[in-house]
């Protein structure tokens, strides 16, 4: 056997055994099936038939990993959360997601391989794949952040007018009525209001708008109203004692971002500013010592 076909061989062997891996992985820490709710269902069923219903898997190759990989690996419902914590845009949709997984999986190790000559690169299929889901992430957190700079503000703008006499679905309405430039907080609970409209239980809604944000303080915020709403308590005091507990948890994260400021600026100093210093220190000594010994 030549040393080609042997390299060859060794290519394909690696290549499939990448994939193998891959597969095995997320097969095994895939997390396991949950029970849903029948609206969450209907709606999953809708999305799914204006997303996945694009791929052709008999007509296209690209579509025909992409239903495999969908099938095998159950990326559906991963990839629908995405889409869901994003605010459900028009791109990208969950196939969009898949689309992008593929071609990073794909494009990634294929250019570590020409840069590198080696085929050995073929393992950074596994970042490749991954890399779509970093930045998907970050843009969902940075919009989560978003969502909680103003949302004491929103809150306590809700204690007043229901304080006024109106019910929580009335203030939120008023809310989004006074609003001149719409927040995507203001966004999201506009649609929780349009849901309503649509036939949605006023529970169903607010579970929707919960699970829309993802941000376990809007989720709070969420039981606090049905269970206001079933035990008949005051809601008023207690949007204020949630409020002012919002606040003080911003405060308490400010705080602890200003106290480790002074320990992360260690890293900077260490590797940039320091070296700088001991060389101007040391340099005139080393210079001296090279050309015939220290002067004392």
């Amino acid at each position: 056997m030549s040393l080609s076909v042997y390299n060859f061989l060794l290519f394909v062997i690696s290549i499939a055994g990448t994939i193998a891996v891959l597969i095995l992985f997320m097969r095994l820490f895939s997390p396991g099936e949950k029970k849903e709710a029948i609206a969450d269902l209907e709606a999953k069923q809708v999305k799914s038939a204006s997303s996945f219903s694009r791929l052709r898997p008999q007509e296209n190759f690209i579509d025909r990993i992409a239903a495999f990989l969908l099938k095998t690996l159950k990326l559906q419902k991963g990839l629908e959360e995405m889409c869901l914590l994003l605010g459900s845009p028009v791109k990208p949709q969950p196939v969009d997601i898949l689309y992008q997984k593929i071609y990073w999986a794909i494009g990634l190790p294929i250019f570590f391989m020409i840069a590198f000559q080696s085929p050995w690169m073929i393992i950074m299929v596994f970042l490749g794949f991954y890399i779509p889901d970093l930045k998907i992430k970050g843009q969902i957190q940075k919009r989560q952040a978003d969502m909680l700079g103003n949302f004491a503000t929103t809150v306590d703008l809700m204690a007043l007018v229901i304080e006024s006499g109106l019910d929580y679905m009335t203030a939120f309405e008023r809310i989004i009525k006074i609003a001149r430039n719409k927040t995507l907080l203001e966004v999201e609970i506009e649609k929780t209001l349009n849901e309503t409209k649509l036939g949605y239980s006023r529970r169903e809604a607010l579970e929707r708008l919960a699970a829309r944000t993802g941000v376990q303080e809007i989720r709070s915020f969420v039981g606090l109203i049905v269970q206001s709403d079933e035990l008949g308590t005051s809601l008023v005091d207690l949007l204020r004692n949630f409020s002012g507990d919002l606040r003080f948890r911003r405060l308490n994260k400010a705080e602890k971002l200003a106290a480790q400021a002074s320990t992360k600026m260690l890293i900077p100093l260490f590797i940039f500013i320091f070296p700088v210093v001991f060389v101007m220190m040391l340099s005139p000594m080393l210079a001296d010592l090279f050309k015939g010994g220290l002067p004392f």
